[in-house]
């Protein structure tokens, strides 16, 4: 059963086909129109508007603070009691060097603010931070799907293996059309979906 959505599809495998056409397009979008470069980088707030930009024809609660408790294999995500707090202590958090950046992320995915889209939504958010502060980027073509998703799971209690991948696919090309388009398909590919390239649609494939 799918999701609850604005499309009306009840099937999951139709919604995800939709969904990563309409949210890949959007991605583009946002780099295009210079709205990802206006946000505040570092912030919660900054963050749900790019949730709500990338998924808002999606889904009512784009941009919304999920209602519901998430988990995922044995790990569960921060409980709805504590959400709302452990977003304003993030929001706190340093952001001026490179390993205080990615446990500022770390603690941004245990959060896992949303019903849905949270790893595409972060992933973008991350690349903002690291842009903003230190003049670089994260190129995810770089960044293998399994050694990335095993050193996430375990970045709760060690993240220096998180921090040693990215850390080698850092690239100062930060305006580079290319690297964020490959970067969105990556990004996407960590999470199953991988059915379109994202210059493609730009191209109107």
């Amino acid at each position: 059963m799918a999701l609850e959505n604005k499309l009306g599809i009840n099937s999951s495998s139709e919604l995800a086909n939709v969904e990563e056409r309409l949210s890949k397009i959007k991605a583009l979008e946002l780099y295009e129109s210079g709205f990802l470069n206006s946000l505040e980088c570092g912030t919660f707030d900054s963050l749900r508007k790019i949730h709500k930009f990338l998924f808002g024809e999606i889904y009512d609660f784009a941009g919304e603070i999920r209602t519901v408790n998430l988990s995922k294999g044995n790990f569960r995500f921060a409980p709805l009691m504590y959400l709302e707090e452990s977003l304003k202590n993030i929001d706190k958090m340093k952001q001026s060097s490179f390993d205080e950046i990615i446990e500022k992320y770390v603690e941004m995915n245990i959060a896992h603010p949303f019903r849905e889209g949270n790893g595409r939504s972060t992933r973008i958010w991350l690349d903002l931070i690291l842009k903003k502060e230190l003049g670089v980027v994260i190129d995810w073509s770089l960044v293998d799907k399994d050694d990335y998703l095993l050193a996430m799971e375990r970045s709760p209690i060690r993240d220096i293996e998180i921090k040693y991948i990215l850390k080698n696919a850092l690239t100062d090309k930060i305006n580079d059309r290319e690297i964020y388009m490959k970067g969105i398909d990556n990004s996407y590919h960590y999470e199953g979906y991988k059915a379109y390239k994202t210059e493609d649609l730009f191209n109107g494939v």
